[in-house]
């Protein structure tokens, strides 16, 4: 499977005039991908590729784009066109000044850290990299350079590298449910006949950190009223939490996801993650449950974990979460002690939040073995007692989060 990573670099172009005539090519870049959105917006069928090359190649080449800037010129506008009538969106318009380059317009050196990128009339411009230590494990591994995207945001020009991998998925031992939840992230891991090897949670402050810059940039915002968008001080600090709030939130997500995956590496594990749709649409809870949820990261959480997996040759399983936290993984009824704690049918005691991933795994372990009988799966269900201390995997224990009191309702 052909796997895809990006890396974001921040560049600068140490010739003013390069610098000009970068971002005078990003205009016409995009200027010229809404003159050909506007062209075939109103068609009544969307143009294939060779359709859009035979009515704007001749124009774009007269303004000085190469051929390849042509081409990639006309597949972005039949892109944008496509998802805004999929959406049944109004007719789009573009701000944002970005350009995609094949690998016959650029030229990376490695050595000094240059990029040099062709612009109008044949002419090459000379950026200057900041280079990251962990862009070296791209080039020097089996990654492949693809595309790159030049973009000018700020003042500043951002330059995004498209990698591409080859990946063969591994053989599965186990099966790894997770359940994403406000404060942690909880896994469970069974082997492929339904057994329990092991269960723990990873802990997310994220949300709580990201909470607390939410809630000073709003209090701000009331304190100075309406003024607050005409002055400029206030609006930086308003600015800067709410940025300090988001690499709060993406930092959590890279560290949990990694933490994730290399767990699921160490048991040769299948993935099974929640297909959830319109949480924010469906809650109703209080004002500070609702601010949370703005906030909460579930879906970003979750890519992060898919793509992490599938570079590891990890595969990935979506299985519908109706019921987990309800019912019981070794059969009979559960007993709610309360909202959050659970007491099993051989008298444990866990979290719902366990609950959940188990019943996670073993549904998704019961899809997958749907075809060749469930006799095993269903012996595991029938198990007396699937808390007790097992061998893992890996020669290690389970470790099982039992309590000796009931916690006070």
């Amino acid at each position: 499977m052909r796997v895809l990573a990006t890396a974001k670099v921040k560049a600068v172009a140490p010739d003013p005039s390069h610098h000009h005539k970068l971002l005078q090519f990003l205009r016409a870049y995009r200027d010229w991908t809404q003159y050909v959105i506007d062209q075939i917006w109103c068609d009544k069928k969307i143009p294939s590729m060779k359709e859009l090359h035979h009515r704007f190649y001749r124009v774009l080449r007269e303004q000085g784009f190469r051929a390849h800037h042509c081409h990639k010129v006309e597949r972005r506008a039949r892109e944008v066109v496509k998802a805004a009538k999929k959406n049944n969106g109004s007719k789009p318009f573009l701000k944002k000044l970005t350009a995609r380059l094949d690998y016959q317009d650029y030229k990376l050196g490695l050595k000094n850290k240059t990029l040099k990128v062709a612009v109008l009339n044949n002419e090459w411009v000379v950026l200057k990299l900041q280079w990251y230590s962990y862009l070296d494990k791209y080039f020097n591994n089996s990654w492949k350079l693809r595309e790159i995207l030049v973009g000018y945001r700020d003042d500043e020009v951002w330059v995004y590298f498209t990698f591409e991998k080859e990946v063969v998925f591994k053989q599965p031992k186990a099966v790894m449910g997770i359940d994403i939840n406000f404060d942690n992230i909880t896994y469970t891991i069974i082997d492929l006949r339904g057994n329990l090897v092991t269960m723990g949670t990873i802990p997310f402050n994220g949300l709580k950190r990201a909470l607390a810059h939410k809630v000073i940039a709003e209090k701000i915002q009331r304190k100075y009223s309406r003024r607050w968008r005409y002055i400029k001080g206030i609006r930086e600090a308003i600015r800067g939490h709410c940025g300090k709030a988001r690499n709060i939130l993406i930092d959590s997500c890279h560290y949990v996801s990694r933490r994730v995956v290399e767990i699921a590496k160490e048991y040769s594990a299948l993935i099974v993650l929640e297909n959830l749709n319109k949480l924010k649409s469906r809650a109703n809870g209080s004002k500070r449950f609702n601010k949370r949820l703005t906030l909460w990261t579930y879906r970003r959480m979750q890519s992060y974990i898919h793509y992490k997996a599938l570079i590891e040759g990890l595969e990935i399983n979506y299985v519908n979460p109706k019921g987990t936290s309800k019912l019981s993984p070794i059969g009979d009824k559960l007993v709610f002690i309360n909202y959050r704690w659970i007491k099993l049918p051989n008298g444990h005691i866990a979290t719902r939040d366990i609950v959940a991933s188990w019943n996670l795994a073993l549904r998704s372990l019961k899809s997958l073995t749907r075809d060749v009988g469930l006799r095993g799966y269903v012996e595991a269900l029938k198990a007396p007692n699937q808390m007790q201390t097992q061998e893992g995997m890996k020669g290690k224990p389970v470790q099982v989060p039992v309590i000796s009191k009931i916690p006070k309702i």
